[in-house]
């Protein structure tokens, strides 16, 4: 059955593909969230598994309200991967980096999302899809408030 939702299909899929985009930044800074909250070590072992827990789990169920966005507009979420790994602009972290180099890398991850979510502003604003927007608002605040409590760690 037809979507008609009051905006065009070229329009939904360019908003989906950028989900898709975000999607992927999302899921690599779950795992890299969580193989931090596996692998953290030092004085700051208790604060930081915590912490890095607390924001895995926000992370795991981000992933699925931005997914079902994506399905709701009429189009496949991706979920390989493979997938993730061309479409994320945060990139792996190879062994395991000390725990202040871990938090240096969340917030860059943090960032990162925020950037993604942001970047799609523009053509939410020129089709009115609201509901896309209110979801980027709220990641957004998520991500841009982990980022200052991760750098609070740093100072």
């Amino acid at each position: 059955m037809a979507i008609d939702i009051g905006i065009s299909e070229d329009d939904r899929k360019s908003i989906a593909d950028g989900l898709s985009n975000l999607l992927a930044d999302t899921y690599v800074l779950y795992l890299k969230t969580h193989n931090f909250h596996w692998n953290v070590t030092g004085p700051m072992f208790r604060t930081l598994h915590l912490m890095f827990e607390e924001q895995y789990n926000e992370l795991a169920l981000a992933v699925d309200s931005i997914a079902e966005r994506i399905r709701a507009l009429g189009f496949p979420a991706p979920g390989t991967y493979a997938e993730y790994a061309r479409r994320s602009s945060i990139k792996e972290t190879e062994g395991v980096p000390s725990a202040e180099a871990m938090i240096q890398l969340l917030v860059e991850g943090q960032e990162a999302v925020t950037r993604t979510a942001r970047s799609l502003f523009p053509l939410l604003d020129k089709v009115s899809d609201e509901p896309t927007a209110d979801l980027l608002t709220q990641r957004m605040q998520v991500h841009e408030k982990t980022a200052w409590m991760l750098r609070s760690l740093l100072s």
